[in-house]
């Protein structure tokens, strides 16, 4: 006779097997909401629109940091040729040359509307996630996807759009018998700064194929 894991088995076991969120693996705390933070994750967003994995775009992020581009104003001191260079040495090299534009058009368009700070983004949606979203998508190379992923872990601090859950998490967890709705899945994680983990785990764990692994560790 198979024993079917219960739901919270199945989360337990996804957040042992992926226990930090995409943002906390690169160390950044959106949690602080503070400019520095979320334009990081913007660029993340970005990375991880392109159609390359989620590890290459990762490495990209970590690179582009790592050379001390954390903010808006770092960022717009470097070159096009700096950003290329750059990328093409980290695992991104399909998309070194749209990409360090699209980063050239985000930062112009991040310093004139919004003065270097998503919080003023935020704030000119009047905290609708809709509107959001929809002035989201005027930065190059931001579709459905990348604001996806940049609600998904910015849902944390703010707070109008938690319990937020993607479509590809969505899939991802009913793949697994988990609820496809944030709310549902909010409450099985535990807490609200459990939630992104939890989402980032379930699209991990079908981009591994871990199915089986996590509902055998489940049981």
């Amino acid at each position: 006779m198979t024993v079917k894991a219960s739901e919270k088995a199945i989360v337990k076991a996804v957040l042992e097997r992926y226990p930090e969120s995409y943002a906390e693996i690169l160390h950044i705390d959106v949690t602080k909401n503070t400019p520095a933070p979320l334009f990081q994750w913007l660029v993340c967003a970005l990375l991880m629109s392109a159609r390359i994995s989620a590890d290459k775009a990762q490495e990209a992020a970590k690179a582009l940091f790592d050379a001390g581009w954390t903010t808006p104003e770092k960022m717009a001191a470097t070159s096009w040729a700096e950003r290329v260079k750059v990328l093409n040495e980290n695992g991104y090299a399909r998309y070194d040359e749209s990409t360090a534009r699209y980063l050239a058009d985000t930062l112009d368009l991040l310093k004139d509307e919004y003065g270097g700070d998503l919080r003023r983004l935020r704030d000119k949606a009047g905290r609708d996630p809709a509107e959001q979203r929809k002035r989201l998508k005027a930065f190059k190379g931001i579709g459905e996807t990348g604001a996806d992923i940049f609600f998904r872990e910015v849902q944390i601090a703010w707070e109008e759009h938690y319990p937020f859950c993607d479509a590809r998490a969505a899939k991802a967890a009913e793949s697994l018998g988990l609820p496809g709705d944030g709310k549902n899945l909010a409450a099985l994680a535990g807490s609200r700064k459990a939630l992104p983990r939890l989402l980032t785990g379930l699209v991990r764990a079908d981009r591994d194929k871990a199915k089986d692994e996590i509902l055998e560790a489940a049981t």
